[in-house]
């Protein structure tokens, strides 16, 4: 695999990562105020989900490259 590839691998690794970790622990409050959304969450913990989603998001990208320079991945 070439530098690009990896590089593209792991952006969409991320993107479906963060997707899927964003509506975690998601709260809504009781009292909406005037001009906001009804489902804007109190608290969105932004930076603590991006952490989340590189960390997880590098593990799933080692294994990934693994797998894809690896004999498993061969065809023929």
């Amino acid at each position: 695999m070439s530098i690009m590839s990896t590089v593209i691998v792991y952006i969409v690794i991320w993107t479906v990562v963060l997707f899927i970790v964003l509506p975690m622990g998601v709260k809504v409050p009781e009292k909406v105020d005037e001009g906001h959304a009804s489902s804007a969450p109190t608290n969105p913990r932004i930076l603590e989900k991006f952490l989340i989603t590189s960390l997880v998001s590098a593990i799933l990208w080692a294994l990934a490259c693994w797998f894809l320079t690896s004999e498993y991945a061969r065809l023929g």
